[in-house]
């Protein structure tokens, strides 16, 4: 069928994906309609509240999550056994569903998981009453989600993308194999991007200006640490990707030659992505760390072993991780020099990383230890991650690199990080602040087969990937032959997956019977937990300090235990002009703007891309005009009594 620019084929896996997007969305409406749910979807769509918006961050980062453990199944079944033809996922087919795993993996899975959690516990860790710019707070949210459903609808709306996550030219500005699929990857992950550094500056911002009375920077709890130095490495890596993505659609949709041609450089795009994708595995793997830092303190009954040790080892991270790109460059041909200097700094970056995995272990040494599905995860973490980095540090070492590059063996190591990592801290990081989120408790019991279930099916499905890398088999291929050897080792790791697959159904399962069986007797602070988010009720009111506390030590809500009664101290000092932002629909608007815009772009339609820049500029225009009636004021006296009201 044409469509614009470009024809869609209604091959049988697109047609069975309409149809599932088609059942999707009857569900909802006909659930949402049901349950009588239309005025709260309504007002979350326009809320304001840090937590809720933290809350829409993990949902639409788990929808892509199912969409890409999907990709990642089809791969796995094509993979499980030699020349194996399994549906239509070979050739093109298969390019498409590992570049749309891999990008929707890091830029709209990990990210928003991780950021999501910032959302929910930053502002109660420090004491503050919401995000510092609310309104931006959710634009960058719907930010994220449009650049997300770009990135899906590719695959209905004439081809995903095909050329790996990281985009190479000159494949990404070839026309007969790219279709339109690199244009929904260069917007939808600009769109995404455009969101994210407006989120860090939101981040820093908060952190900075408004930590309550009495919070040094070495009160800080490690999460919110993690949030401050994370959000500093968006803002220098972020821009990067941006100025790349913005020259790759010029190659693209304008002719130009930057990257590609008889003038052009190839190698200036490798440059330029991994100047941002080094970095962006720190982003991603910093706030994992923090969740870590905090479950591993809080269920060994301790406080955090060598907590200025931990903030310094953060700080050298993140000042590293801009100095190690080119490590993915070695094969490029860069000279001995730079890859030497290259090689140090990719060996040195091990040794901050080292010093919080000893420190973590002291925490938890005489420690006394309860052992919940949260902890299940951190402690699982810790030898997943060691491998990981031990991976890592072989292929800083060059000429070895030469063999592995290219290979499963860097596919394995990756998911070690990233999976071993990011992922395990996002699970942990729920089961641990769920309470906090919702109300209600997940089931331990059910939790804790979800965790074993996914753990040993993590390490089934990518410690093989070593072996069959070691043994010569390449990454981005659909299929091998049964000489190779292979067959073991991707059979093992293919029925991993499906392990996986299966405890992420048991999530979803421990998420409707929790929910069902809920109780919210003893949710405030369930965990006899040692920072303030474990203070407020739970789930947290919206500006839930009408008096700001006072902070008098690192761990202040366990001070208060140990010292008190366990109620923070309060600040005395009446506040006459508290500001709480209005929800509103305008962010939504503004990123449907984007939407337009990038939709105009990709299809190469300019009526539609100048209609898109119209309505964005009119809602900024109204936005500015209104921005004085955006607010309500309150006293605190006002402030309390309106959460005592939302509480009951």
């Amino acid at each position: 069928m044409p469509f614009f620019n470009t024809q869609i084929k209604f091959a049988s896996d697109i047609v069975a994906a309409n149809i599932s997007i088609l059942v999707i969305l009857i569900a909802a409406v006909i659930y949402i309609s049901l349950a009588k749910k239309w005025k709260m979807t309504w007002s979350l769509i326009r809320t304001m509240d840090h937590r809720k918006i933290g809350i829409l961050y993990i949902a639409w980062g788990f929808i892509f999550f199912l969409r890409a453990g999907l990709d990642a199944m089809l791969m796995r079944t094509q993979l499980a056994f030699p020349n194996f033809h399994f549906w239509v996922f070979q050739g093109d087919k298969y390019d498409q569903v590992m570049t749309t795993h891999g990008t929707l993996m890091i830029f709209f899975v990990a990210m928003p998981f991780l950021i999501g959690l910032m959302n929910i516990a930053v502002p109660l860790q420090i004491g503050a009453r919401d995000i510092a710019f609310p309104f931006f707070n959710s634009l960058s949210m719907w930010l994220f989600v449009i650049g997300g459903l770009l990135i899906n609808m590719s695959f209905v709306m004439g081809g995903a993308p095909s050329t790996g996550w990281t985009s190479y030219v000159p494949l990404a500005v070839d026309k007969d194999i790219v279709g339109n699929g690199t244009a929904f990857y260069d917007m939808g992950v600009q769109v995404s991007g455009i969101g994210t550094i407006m989120t860090s500056i939101n981040m820093i911002t908060t952190i900075l200006k408004h930590r309550a009375p009495g919070m040094g920077f070495m009160k800080i709890p490690l999460f919110t640490w993690s949030a401050l130095i994370t959000s500093i490495l968006i803002l220098f890596a972020f821009p990067v990707l941006s100025a790349a993505l913005l020259i790759l659609l010029f190659d693209n949709q304008f002719g130009t030659q930057i990257f590609s041609g008889e003038h052009g450089n190839p190698v200036l795009w490798q440059h330029l992505f991994w100047a941002f994708g080094h970095p962006e595995v720190y982003i991603v793997i910093l706030p994992a760390f923090g969740v870590f830092s905090q479950v591993i303190s809080t269920f060994a009954s301790k406080r955090i072993f060598g907590y200025s040790s931990m903030v310094l080892s953060m700080l050298v991270i993140g000042f590293l991780s801009f100095m190690v790109w080119i490590h993915h460059m070695f094969t490029v041909g860069l000279g001995a020099f730079a890859n030497v200097v290259f090689a140090i700094t990719s060996m040195l970056i091990a040794v901050p990383t080292g010093i919080k995995i000893f420190n973590w272990l002291f925490t938890i040494r005489g420690g006394s230890v309860r052992f919940t599905t949260a902890m299940l995860y951190s402690l699982a973490f810790i030898p997943s991650f060691v491998i990981g980095g031990v991976t890592g540090v072989m292929q800083a070492v060059v000429p070895a690199d030469y063999q592995y590059h290219d290979s499963y063996f860097v596919v394995a190591h990756l998911h070690y990080v990233m999976v071993g990592g990011t992922v395990f801290g996002a699970f942990s990081g729920f089961y641990y602040w769920w309470p906090k989120m919702f109300g209600y408790i997940l089931n331990d019991k059910i939790g804790k087969w979800q965790a074993w279930t996914f753990i040993i099916g993590f390490h089934m499905t990518f410690l093989p990937m070593h072996l069959s890398g070691l043994q010569g088999m390449p990454r981005r291929t659909f299929t091998y032959l049964p000489e190779d050897g292979l067959f073991q080792f991707n059979f093992i790791s293919t029925m991993g997956a499906y392990l996986m697959a299966i405890s992420v159904l048991l999530f979803i399962w421990n998420v409707f019977y929790s929910y069902q069986k809920k109780s919210r007797r003893g949710v405030a602070d369930p965990w006899d937990g040692r920072t303030m988010e474990w203070a407020v009720s739970s789930p947290s009111s919206h500006m839930r300090w009408p008096y700001l506390p006072v902070v008098r030590d690192l761990e202040n809500l366990w001070y208060a235990k140990e010292h008190g009664n366990g109620t923070l101290p309060f600040s005395k000092k009446e506040e006459k002009r508290i500001v709480v932002e209005k929800p509103t629909i305008i962010p939504l608007l503004l990123s449907g703007g984007f939407f337009t815009i990038s939709f105009g772009l990709i299809f190469a339609v300019p009526l539609i891309t100048i209609t898109g820049f119209a309505g964005t500029l009119l809602l900024m225009a109204w936005r500015s005009i209104t921005y004085e009636r955006s607010f309500d004021l309150y006293t605190s006296e006002q402030l309390e009594e309106a959460i005592r009201r939302e509480e009951a």
